[in-house]
């Protein structure tokens, strides 16, 4: 079989496997945040944290509540780390450096699982499971909180209330995250990842010689690094580690995990809106663009330009000959268009215009279908401004499922969208300026500057993965790329839920002959070219000092 059919059939598998969960699953999440009942163990979580889950929030205290458990999350992760030298099960590791501490805090936290460190060189196991997978959970939880809080901002009228984020937070962690994970962490054991917690040992080579491992609770945390779009990775070499992605069935298993949720979602916030066919305008768009982006990578890193790369059926520098090109490009590709960051091969020997793809990936907002909750709430906030635009195209007061969007609505949204552009362009162009950042740069040109800009898109989107390129265990970037992932992180969802309870305190519009139909394929192609035109406009100047440079010169 040609490595090309290959491939294909592999993404043909990954969409019916997709096709086949969406709506099960997006049907259990709409029961998960509608349902009025607590369990036992739910109970218990709501005493010990002193919460009151059935009393319903305005948007101030939803945000309180998100900032303030975020807030302790960073500080117990940062002083665990620091406190590692002397904690049980620490492998003889020293306590992490406070700049690398306060990166790894502020990354796992928010979402991004960015890793300046090598898993296994750096963290025992304690930190490894009592701190980073815990994050792992909790911070996916965060995101499908804060997206279910926009959805009822939609949802509802005439009142200010969008739930409660304690509630919210314990049943995505309890009801879905942790039973998804257990199943799944059987399937990767069943694989062949280890799960075990070894002390280091030495491992012969099939060279000769041998070489210091140390295990840990790999299969369980790599499902939820999957699962939730974190992307940490246990081991430094991350899903390209055999001992956390051992076989292709088993690559094949943490793509379709990594996309699971975020798709579902669109069926989730059709199913609470009451309108099943404005979550299928949302998730053609999605899809259109994630299998239009795999479509595009297949292209560039099978496409062959020389007799090395006809041998090995496409480019095969940095990618594991385990799963080939088609496979890594799919993987690839779902990593960046979410807010994962696990990476089965290296990112930085990708062709010049797959890695543009990468990048552009990140920038659209990773809404394609994006981060556990961040893709849907990123999502929605773009079709309110392709409501709002074609409003303006036909002088009309834009509407989305009956809500006005007026003056105050449409400053939300655009904050949103330009908060990420903001951070990733001023840091990077700081980073350039000054002396010291380009000597961690392994390489000169447009493909180093490619390495800064793809680390700063992947801090502010809240990605996690790297170019791998470049040295980012330094002050400067552990600092720099620690704020971004908080900022970016957290900021948007400032304007996401100030947005929510605005549309919730309305009352709805009637439809008209005049209403723009939402839940129609025109619509889905507004969409469509809003994402691609705003972003194009934001980060195309970049873009072509980096990797559009290197791959019209290559």
């Amino acid at each position: 079989m040609s490595p090309v059919l290959a491939g294909v059939l592999q993404l043909l598998a990954l969409t019916a496997a997709l096709a086949l969960a969406y709506r099960p699953l997006g049907d259990h999440m709409a029961r998960v945040y509608s349902s009025e009942k607590h369990y036992k163990p739910e109970k218990w979580i709501y005493k010990a944290i002193g919460a009151n889950p059935s009393a319903e929030m305005r948007w101030p205290a939803y945000l309180r509540g998100v900032l303030a458990f975020s807030a302790v999350s960073v500080l117990f992760l940062y002083a665990l780390q620091r406190a590692q030298g002397i904690l049980p099960g620490s492998l003889g590791f020293s306590a992490i450096d406070p700049d690398q501490a306060f990166n790894t805090a502020a990354s796992f936290v928010a979402n991004t699982n960015w890793q300046s460190y090598a898993g296994e060189q750096a963290m025992g196991h304690v930190v490894q499971t009592g701190g980073l997978a815990v994050q792992n959970f909790v911070s996916a939880a965060v995101g499908m909180a804060v997206a279910v809080a926009l959805v009822r901002g939609l949802a509802r009228s005439r009142t200010g209330e969008l739930g409660n984020f304690w509630a919210d937070l314990v049943r995505g962690t309890v009801r879905i995250l942790l039973p998804i994970s257990v199943i799944g962490a059987i399937v990767l054991v069943a694989c062949g990842a280890i799960q075990n917690f070894a002390g280091i040992h030495e491992v012969g080579q099939f060279l000769g010689g041998s070489r210091q491992w140390n295990g840990g609770a790999v299969a369980s945390q790599e499902v939820i690094k999957e699962l939730g779009t974190n992307g940490g990775g246990y081991f430094n070499a991350n899903s390209a580690h055999p001992f956390e992605n051992p076989t292709p069935f088993s690559n094949f298993f943490e793509v379709f995990l990594i996309l699971v949720i975020p798709f579902a979602l669109t069926r989730t916030f059709g199913r609470m809106v009451g309108s099943l066919r404005q979550g299928y305008a949302i998730l053609a768009t999605m899809a259109t663009i994630w299998l239009g982006f795999t479509a595009l990578m297949m292209w560039t890193e099978f496409a062959h330009h020389g007799p090395a790369l006809d041998v090995a059926g496409g480019a095969m520098e940095g990618k594991e000959t385990r799963f080939g090109v088609g496979a890594s490009a799919i993987f690839s590709v779902a990593t960046t268009l979410t807010s994962t960051g696990a990476v089965n091969s290296f990112h930085s020997s990708f062709t010049g215009l797959g890695g543009g793809i990468q990048l552009l990936g990140m920038q659209l907002g990773e809404i394609a279908p994006g981060g556990v909750g961040s893709g849907l709430y990123g999502m929605l906030i773009m079709a309110i401004i392709a409501v709002f635009i074609a409003g303006l195209m036909v002088g009309r007061t834009p509407e989305y499922l009956g809500k006005k969007i007026g003056t105050r609505e449409i400053k939300l949204a655009a904050c949103y969208i330009l908060i990420t552009p903001a951070l990733v362009l001023c840091f990077t162009a700081v980073a350039m300026a000054l002396p010291t950042p380009p000597h961690s740069m392994l390489n000169s040109g447009a493909h180093g500057f490619s390495e800064v800009l793809y680390a700063y898109t992947s801090g502010a989107n809240n990605n996690g993965s790297a170019f791998a390129g470049l040295n980012a265990d330094t002050q400067w970037f552990n600092s720099t790329i620690g704020l971004a992932m908080l900022l970016g992180r957290f900021l948007p969802m400032v304007f996401v839920l100030a947005l929510a309870g605005s549309l919730a305190e309305q009352q709805p519009v009637p439809a008209t002959t005049g209403t723009l139909r939402t839940d129609k394929p025109l619509y889905a192609g507004l969409l469509v070219g809003t994402i691609v035109v705003i972003t194009g406009l934001t980060y195309f100047p970049a873009l072509a000092l980096g990797p559009l440079a290197e791959g019209l010169a290559s």
